[in-house]
């Protein structure tokens, strides 16, 4: 009996112990934060496929979230926007939204700004958060607005500057007339106030004209007539149009030009952008100085460019001033600017047009040495298409 007694002891020792062991093992894992017990879980959560494709298919970004915050789905453009890190939300403002579309059952809309930790850049996001189900899970839609609101800013500040720039040489025409018409009995009077008056409508008609030029640009189609384009005719035209001034100034023009160079595009702009920086040029260097306007082909990288350079050996441009000199209405020297009838869009005009010909410019300047502006474009070998033309004539 006592072997008997002793064996049942044993057994219900052991069903005791076993009992408190659940009862622990329960516990412990009841005090565990949510995420840790659904370690194990998440990866059975599965997304719907034609939900998931949907998404994949039609948004932007879009996350889905689950009833403990655990990331159980993205596209592309959600992981380009650095939305979710590993399996969580990556940015908490982010997450509060949808913490608090799920608590509260509704759609939300915000704007937001977020930061791509890899790059630092910032992006202004258009998210939609709202429930999915009746389980806890939520979605998440987001849309970058970063361009579009940086476009309509900088539509803003640009009419602002306009409506600024405008009312100097529109106030300066409005004040001679009058001077003129009160100095009638004053031939002297009446010419000097005359050629002022000429030389404010000249600068406003400019002003308008640039205007709308870099209007044009700033479309989705700047280039209205995209054709072959001989380098050497445009550097002629340019150089041209600012002889005269050359000469009043007593600045040389120097022109080195390669033969059989052809960029695509539109003639005029081209043409406009070279003689832009062939005035500054002259009209920023001193009596008896030189301006140097040349073309070549060069290698830049892996592929050839055409190069076309300006350089002076005139007052210079501060490095401070260089970072700035292609925004527009910026001014070096707005006496200097001023005095020769310039607008402050001569440069913005000559960056836009080089990126709507899938070129670039950059500067090189010292003060007291010189500047230097060159213009690179993709080259075209347009020689075949020129022949063609002639034998078809």
């Amino acid at each position: 009996m006592r072997n008997v007694g002793m064996i049942l002891a044993a057994i219900i020792g052991a069903v005791i112990g076993a009992g408190l062991t659940v009862l622990i093992i329960r516990a412990m894992e009841s005090s565990r934060h949510p995420v840790d017990t659904l370690a194990t879980d998440i990866e059975a959560l599965d997304v719907d496929p034609t939900l998931a494709r949907a998404l994949d298919l039609v948004t932007e970004a879009a996350v889905v979230v689950g009833p403990h915050d655990e990331v159980l789905h993205t596209t592309v453009g959600a992981r380009s926007m650095e939305l979710v890190r590993g399996s969580r939300i990556a940015d908490d403002t982010l997450l509060a939204l949808v913490r608090t579309a799920r608590r509260e059952d509704r759609n939300i809309v915000d704007t937001m700004g977020v930061k791509r930790a890899s790059t630092g850049a910032n992006l202004i996001l258009t998210v939609h958060v709202g429930p999915l189900d009746d389980h806890g899970n939520a979605i998440v839609s987001a849309t970058d607005s970063s361009r579009h609101i940086r476009l309509a800013e900088t539509r803003r500040d640009f009419v602002a500057n306009v409506s600024h720039e405008l009312k100097t040489p529109i106030g300066a025409v409005s004040i001679l007339a009058e001077a003129i018409e009160g100095a009638a009995d004053d031939p002297d009077a009446v010419r000097h106030f005359s050629q002022r008056l000429t030389a404010e409508s000249t600068r406003l008609s400019a002003l308008v004209t640039q205007i709308i030029d870099l209007s044009r640009l700033q479309t989705d189609e700047p280039l209205l007539r995209a054709e072959p384009v001989c380098v050497a005719d445009i550097v002629d035209e340019a150089v041209c149009r600012h002889r005269e001034l050359a000469a009043t100034r007593e600045v040389s023009l120097v022109v080195r030009c390669e033969d059989n160079l052809w960029v695509l595009g539109d003639q005029s702009q081209l043409t406009e952008a070279i003689a832009n920086l062939i005035q500054n040029a002259i009209v920023y260097s001193e009596p008896k100085a030189r301006v140097a306007v040349s073309a070549k082909r060069v290698r830049d990288v892996d592929t050839d460019v055409i190069a076309i350079a300006v350089a002076d050996n005139g007052i210079g441009i501060s490095e401070a001033d260089q970072e700035r000199i292609f925004e527009r209405f910026y001014r070096v020297d707005y006496s200097r600017s001023r005095e020769n009838g310039g607008t402050g869009l001569g440069l913005s005009l000559v960056k836009h047009t080089c990126q709507a010909h899938g070129g670039s410019v950059d500067v090189w300047s010292k003060l007291g040495q010189g500047s230097t502006f060159t213009l690179r474009f993709p080259t075209l070998d347009a020689v075949h298409y020129h022949e063609s033309d002639q034998e078809e004539s």
